[in-house]
């Protein structure tokens, strides 16, 4: 059945459109859609298959099963794949299980995708049956199942902006429901960055928050810095981010500031609010990173900051911490180095200012 006579037979067939995907085993499939031919079969079979899947014929789990075994899968099968979800989304309403055919569509057209390959981008047709996708795929609670829906919709900077937007009350409780895959993180974390922290305001900034923390970014999670310096500075600016968002998020910060500061904080305001608050609560880890993230990013000489504010928290974390200095020193020079900017004056002399207090303190009987 598997013949070279007999795939060429097939093949015949569906080139002059009397194919019936009905008539063929799932072994004569297989040989099919490794031939020569493959994208031209594909092609010629999506709309019939389309077809078939809507009447719900039983050939289709077979023919969904096969294409998953491919091992070469052109990208007109993702394209194809992503159709079909639609078909299925829109007859799931009616009785059927509807939610393995989606799921295996995923798979055929997301699970063989490598990520970082900047070039493996298909153009998916978005209709209005998609979003179903979202209640169907994340009650599915499969991590592979999840990781692959948020693959076709970061595909696209279009279609994120239109879809992911739908996921975030099922993103924010995700970690609490399974453990991660690292294909699953990496996908989640290129969701929050596409999504931003304005797209999370409606389920809550403590859920958020919570979704942060289990992901615990760094720097080498992160492909665009920034992205997501604007994310954590405006989880920053309300007082559950402040209180909640776990220390190495100050600290990364930090690390985005010095990497690439110059352009971080256009049209984002510096708020007193925030240094206000960790003084009066005593979290002087966070204080010292926040001191180090406003040099970087809100220099007085070009934000206008008060000196005096500065110098009073400044003092208060060098008497706390008196190896602070030497912390924002490095932070500092490590920023002049890779950006080719100067250090700004104001460092020096605040800094050394309330140094030289702090050190009269210890001092003073």
């Amino acid at each position: 059945m598997g013949s070279r006579n007999g795939v060429e037979e097939e093949v015949l067939k569906i080139q002059d459109k009397s194919y019936d995907p009905s008539s063929f085993s799932p072994t004569l499939l297989t040989a099919l859609f490794t031939s020569d031919h493959m994208e031209q079969i594909l092609r010629r079979l999506s709309g019939l298959i389309r077809s078939a899947i809507s009447a719900q014929r039983e050939v289709i789990p077979y023919v969904l099963r096969d294409l998953i075994e491919l091992e070469t899968r052109p990208m007109c099968l993702t394209e194809i794949a992503y159709d079909w979800c639609s078909v299925i989304c829109e007859k799931s309403q009616s009785p059927g299980d509807w939610e393995s055919l989606l799921l295996a569509s995923l798979e055929i057209g997301f699970r063989h995708l490598d990520p970082r390959e900047p070039y493996a981008v298909p153009t998916l047709a978005h209709t209005e049956h998609h979003p179903k996708m979202v209640d169907i795929v994340f009650k599915s609670q499969k991590s592979e199942a999840i990781a692959d829906l948020l693959h076709a919709w970061t595909t696209s900077r279009t279609l994120a902006l239109a879809l992911l937007g739908t996921c975030t009350e099922h993103l924010v409780c995700l970690h609490s429901l399974m453990p991660f895959s690292s294909r699953l993180r990496q996908f989640v974390l290129h969701s929050v960055e596409l999504i931003g922290y304005e797209g999370f305001e409606g389920v809550g900034v403590e859920r958020f928050v919570g979704l942060l923390n289990h992901l615990h970014v760094t720097v080498q999670d992160i492909n665009r810095l920034c992205p997501w310096a604007r994310l954590l500075l405006g989880t920053l600016q309300t007082s559950e981010g402040t209180q909640l968002l776990s220390h190495w998020y100050w600290e990364l910060l930090v690390e985005l500031g010095v990497l690439y500061s110059p352009w971080l904080v256009d049209n984002i305001t510096y708020n007193p609010q925030i240094m206000t608050f960790l003084t009066e609560a005593q979290e002087w880890s966070k204080l010292e990173y926040w001191m180090g993230a406003v040099w970087l990013l809100w220099p007085p000489e070009a934000d206008g900051i008060r000196e005096e504010d500065l110098g009073r928290s400044i003092l208060l974390l060098f008497r706390q911490r008196p190896g602070a200095f030497q912390k924002l020193e490095q932070w500092m020079e490590r920023w002049s180095q890779t950006n080719n900017m100067n250090i700004p004056e104001s460092f020096q002399r605040i800094c050394k200012q309330a140094q030289e207090a702090a050190q009269r303190d210890t001092h003073t009987p």
